[in-house]
């Protein structure tokens, strides 16, 4: 494994108990990458984001989170704990694609961040200077420090994406995790969390994000992984996101791939 890899996997496979699951991942993401996650309805996407939190067994090969790694042979890690514990959740930040929120419930969008210290304080301490300062620069990173003290849903969907993305980088993470961010987003709001995306990669975060926007893949993106039930390409953009890859992971389906979008009939970019 790369030694300064915030992420890796060796033939590795996420499986549901049920059978379905994603395999074959071989792949490095380092410090300040960015990868986009491409892949039909099913394919695994969100399966292998959850399996990197710890939410779905690794059932073969390795994969390896900062320091720590995990055997899906054993379903052991490195220091012995339990394998659907192999994640070191405090160095991931996840923005899943759809969170629920009550948007009559008075609470701010300062407060709605805090909660991603929530893991670092515990249960019995409260907020301090450095959890306050956290908050900030999560606001500020996402474009949204003069919307602190505003109620969270009061807010456009936009805005309340990117608060839920500064939730996420509130805890400080290593490795960033996103589930179809740009889904639904205005132009303003998809082009705010481009450049949130670019500046985290700047300050040296590792982004793994699940797209069907060929645009973010390749301002963005320095690399790309296809998946299909398993991995069928990995490397970077120009040489990875190819209409003759793209047409085998989306095999049995039309594909037209402009320099924008990713054109799939019947798909619902899921």
């Amino acid at each position: 494994m790369s030694a300064n890899a915030v992420l890796t996997f060796e033939d590795a496979a996420f499986t549901y108990p049920g059978g379905d699951g994603v395999s074959g991942l071989d792949f490095a993401i380092a410090p300040g990458e960015a990868v986009a996650l491409i892949g039909p309805n099913g394919a695994g996407k969100s399966t292998l984001l959850r399996g990197v939190l710890g939410l779905v067994p690794l059932t073969r090969g390795r994969m390896a989170l900062g320091r720590r790694s995990a055997d899906g042979a054993g379903g052991r890690t490195s220091s012995g704990a339990d394998g659907a514990s192999h994640a070191d959740r405090g160095m991931v930040g996840f923005l899943p694609q759809t969170m629920e929120f009550d948007v009559d419930f008075p609470i701010s969008l300062e407060q709605v961040v805090m909660q991603g210290r929530y893991r670092r304080l515990g249960l019995l301490r409260w907020p301090g200077r450095a959890d306050r300062a956290a908050v900030r620069h999560a606001l500020e990173t996402v474009g949204l420090a003069e919307f602190a003290s505003k109620r969270f849903g009061s807010l456009s969907g936009g805005q309340r994406q990117r608060g839920l993305l500064a939730r996420a980088l509130a805890a400080d993470p290593s490795l960033l995790l996103l589930d179809e961010p740009f889904n639904g987003l205005d132009q303003p709001n998809r082009d705010a969390l481009v450049t949130t995306l670019r500046r985290l990669k700047g300050e040296g975060v590792a982004v793994l994000v699940s797209t069907h926007d060929l645009e973010l893949a390749r301002e963005v993106c320095d690399l790309v992984l296809l998946v299909n039930g398993r991995q069928t390409a990995f490397g970077p953009v120009s040489d990875a996101l190819t209409l003759t890859n793209v047409q085998r992971c989306f095999e049995g389906v039309e594909v037209e791939i402009d320099e924008h979008t990713l054109v799939v009939p019947g798909h619902e970019g899921h």
